[in-house]
């Protein structure tokens, strides 16, 4: 009677594992490029963004994500990898990483995943980022992508798939501006109140709004192909806008993203998750969303003790970087660190005695929208005492930063000089050392070297 059991228990065995796979979830990951998340909808936002409004009434909306630098290429370079810009060494922008590196790409297809990416990329060495490549330009191609899922559908392959829009980065020229009035768009506390800036949030917003309909675009492929309840669906804001005091900087408008996420079965539809998380942990997630075991050198943590409930904690702290080589009108030298809880967030600069400049402050130039705007802030600066000031701290940044978050959400009022805080600086300085050491991060050297990292000296 032991041989036919043990034949059963191995068949048994075999068709559960069949079973498992062939229900192994699909992943789609749709990133904006240059969109604050509090303009969206659903996080209090003036854009229209009816679909991330929508995704966020059937799944979670996380209200604590971060992305480790407020530039484009080392946030997909850290995206796709799950590693600190330093370990890959992709932390500049315009950069690559280390030959050798593994990406997601890397993880899944061992696992029988095809992996593809449409729209923008700004990553490199192919080597570290097979992706299957879906088009040539910055601009999703969703005949590619139906394609793409009609034959993974086809041969019953799981896939991944990253849509990376080219929207709302500047110069604003995609959507609908009429839908927003320049006489009553609300601007940041941060902002200076121009008609140029004015034009520029109306125009911002409309390309949004067009990026929200990408992410409509995407969702209706995944309902049209009958996948909806077996996708993890993600859509995500990336850095902030590239007006003042967002991309480019370490303050949370250039640092806290949006992200939303679907998983019919598995998500509370409506559910909201303050958990502090990061770009670094969509690799981990879904390697074991697939059945895999995250490797031991992801930085990142898996989202799935969160997405199902299990805990609403993931990590104490987020570390972020900013280097501004690579950068359109930046200084040489101008670097930047910094740790955030939930409470608080410490910045260090290395160069205070540096002039930050960027695409931003380019004087008079009308090619650039943002410098329309800067220099508009400039000139009322002359005759207003609150526009001034804003020109003078866009431009000049102290050796160490310190805010209460809660408190103080545009991060203005600057602590690291007040006693009374004192010890939270010493503990977050201490947590920030200690990941640049794990890191290999090698603080103002690193910016001195950071040339060397530049994409054209990328390997072929």
């Amino acid at each position: 009677m032991r041989a036919p059991l043990l034949a059963f228990l191995v068949l048994a065995t075999a068709a559960s594992i069949a079973t498992a796979a062939g229900d192994r979830p699909n992943f789609v990951f749709v990133l904006a490029d240059d969109l604050s998340h509090f303009d969206v909808g659903c996080y209090g936002g003036q854009a229209h963004t009816p679909h991330m409004d929508g995704l966020a009434q059937e799944g979670v909306r996380f209200t604590n994500c971060f992305q480790s630098s407020p530039t484009c290429s080392p946030t997909r370079h850290n995206i796709y990898t799950g590693q600190s810009p330093f370990k890959t060494g992709a932390y500049p922008n315009h950069t690559f990483a280390n030959p050798g590196t593994e990406s997601i790409v890397h993880y899944l297809q061992p696992l029988g995943y095809r992996v593809a990416i449409s729209g923008k990329t700004h990553i490199k060495p192919q080597s570290v980022f097979p992706f299957e490549y879906l088009n040539k330009g910055n601009s999703p191609d969703f005949d590619a992508i139906e394609a793409f899922i009609k034959s993974c559908q086809t041969d019953d392959t799981p896939f991944c798939l990253f849509i990376t829009s080219n929207e709302p980065h500047a110069p604003w020229d995609k959507g609908d501006p009429s839908r927003y009035s320049v006489d009553t768009v609300a601007l940041p506390y941060t902002f200076v109140d121009t008609p140029e800036t004015r034009d520029a949030q109306v125009r911002y917003l409309a390309e949004a709004t067009y990026f929200d309909a990408q992410v409509g675009q995407a969702l209706d492929l995944v309902d049209q192909y009958g996948l909806k309840q077996n996708t993890l669906f993600i859509a995500t804001t990336e850095q902030g806008s590239s007006l003042p005091f967002a991309k480019w900087t370490l303050y949370d408008a250039g640092l806290h993203t949006g992200l939303i996420a679907r998983w019919p079965g598995k998500i509370e539809p409506g559910s909201v998750c303050d958990a502090l998380v990061e770009y670094s942990d969509i690799v981990p997630t879904f390697v074991e969303a697939a059945g895999g075991q995250p490797a031991a050198i992801l930085d990142g943590k898996s989202l799935l003790p969160l997405l199902s409930g299990e805990t609403n904690k993931l990590k104490d702290y987020v570390f972020s970087q900013m280097t501004t080589k690579g950068i359109i009108n930046a200084p040489e030298h101008f670097g930047l660190r910094s740790v955030r809880s939930l409470e608080y967030k410490y910045i260090w600069n290395f160069t205070p005695e540096v002039r930050f400049e960027n695409v931003v402050t380019i004087p008079e130039d009308t090619k650039w929208g943002e410098s329309q705007v800067f220099n508009s802030w400039k000139r009322k600066a002359k005759h207003d005492p609150d526009a001034a000031e804003k020109v003078r701290r866009y431009h000049h940044r102290p050796s160490e930063e310190l805010y209460a978050i809660g408190e103080d959400y545009h991060e203005w009022n600057n602590l690291a000089d007040n006693p009374e805080y004192a010890d939270i600086k010493r503990t977050l300085r201490a947590a920030l050392l200690d990941w640049m050491e794990q890191t290999g991060d090698k603080g103002q050297q690193a910016e001195l070297e950071a040339d060397l990292r530049h994409s054209r000296n990328a390997p072929k």
